[in-house]
């Protein structure tokens, strides 16, 4: 087995739902296809960690495969692979009802290292969506252990009312921590997305992305003290189901390749705005490479740096109401939403 640079976690086939009442049955999603989509959009051997039954769709694995992505980690059983309706409202929003029984959802998606080939072991990035109010703190000590960068996405706001000792700790085992501007919301004991930012780089956590939707994400890094607008790319919107996924895996394959956060968030627009174009992801393909270095040439002169000011005031104003507009539940799809 080639040596594996990312890895991404998860399979769910989704039926989509569209306020139309149009359907497209039968697509790769769950958060891990899309997240490596973005990390292999930018050249990284990449493997997906899944569990996946004899029903899994001979073109999902056909896009794996002619994506380049490894498929050793997928764990074949006789459970059939999780699969649920997304239902899209006309505001946005969008609700999953699973079509498989929970113990099929905690089986097949169930996680640990001891599940990962040796050659995942040994990669230099990892990217796991969590559910705020269950974070599974234990594996991500294990994961942290093998000595890779450790990405996290919220797969959902956190419910009212949470502690946020859990996700602080969190703080201290994931390098990245991004979430969308609602889910950042939710878990801020202020409202302010910002001040949550700065209790988790507090904690350890050493580059946070605030995913804003169309208005692109707000990044704001520990080593320098300073945060990046990075904008979205002005493409048309088809469906954004799974953009936010890989927006992470895109800004995690920059960070490991560079350390530089403004390079990491313009590798998540770009990954992003491919799989806002159409419906499923995208194939990886060579004029599909050619083009990610256009956009992410002609989104470099758009980016703005500044300190990020360390207080929650200076960090209120640079969330202003244009991004949270832009980027709230309601407004206009978010780049964030687990698919």
């Amino acid at each position: 087995m080639e040596k594996i640079d990312l890895v991404a976690f998860g399979i769910i086939i989704d039926d989509l739902v569209f306020p139309d009442g149009k359907t497209y049955p039968g697509l790769l999603g769950g958060g891990g296809p899309q997240s490596a989509f973005g990390m292999r959009l930018w050249g990284k051997a990449t493997g997906i960690a899944a569990g996946v039954g004899p029903d899994l769709p001979p073109g999902a694995v056909d896009w794996l495969d002619r994506s380049g992505i490894d498929l050793a980690g997928l764990r074949r059983g006789p459970h059939p692979t999780p699969r649920a309706w997304q239902i899209t409202a006309e505001d946005g929003s969008r609700e999953q009802v699973w079509q498989v029984s929970d113990e099929v959802v905690r089986e097949q998606l169930g996680r640990s290292v001891g599940m990962l080939p040796p050659a995942y072991r040994s990669a230099a990035g990892f990217h796991v969506g969590i559910h705020p109010e269950a974070p599974d703190l234990e594996f991500f000590r294990q994961l942290r252990a093998l000595g890779g960068v450790v990405s996290v996405e919220p797969f959902r706001p956190a419910p009212p009312g949470l502690a946020p000792a859990a996700l602080l700790e969190l703080g201290s085992l994931a390098q990245i921590f991004s979430p969308n501007l609602e889910e950042a919301r939710s878990m801020s004991a202020s409202g302010d997305p910002a001040d949550f930012a700065r209790r988790m780089l507090a904690a350890g956590t050493e580059v946070f992305p605030i995913r804003l939707g169309r208005a692109g994400a707000l990044i704001f890094d520990r080593k320098s003290g300073n945060q990046a607008r990075i904008p979205a790319c002005p493409v048309k919107t088809v469906d954004p189901t799974g953009a936010g996924n890989a927006f992470c895996g895109g800004f995690l394959a920059g960070w490991v390749e560079s350390q530089d956060f403004v390079r990491a968030g313009l590798y998540g627009s770009v990954a992003a705005s491919f799989v806002v174009e159409t419906i499923g992801v995208p194939l990886v393909t060579e004029a599909l490479i050619e083009e990610a270095g256009r956009r992410f040439t002609a989104l470099q002169s758009e980016v703005a740096v500044e300190p990020s000011g360390w207080s929650g005031r200076s960090r209120r104003s640079s969330l202003g109401r244009s991004a949270a507009d832009a980027g709230g539940a309601g407004a206009h799809p978010d780049l964030g939403r687990m698919d």
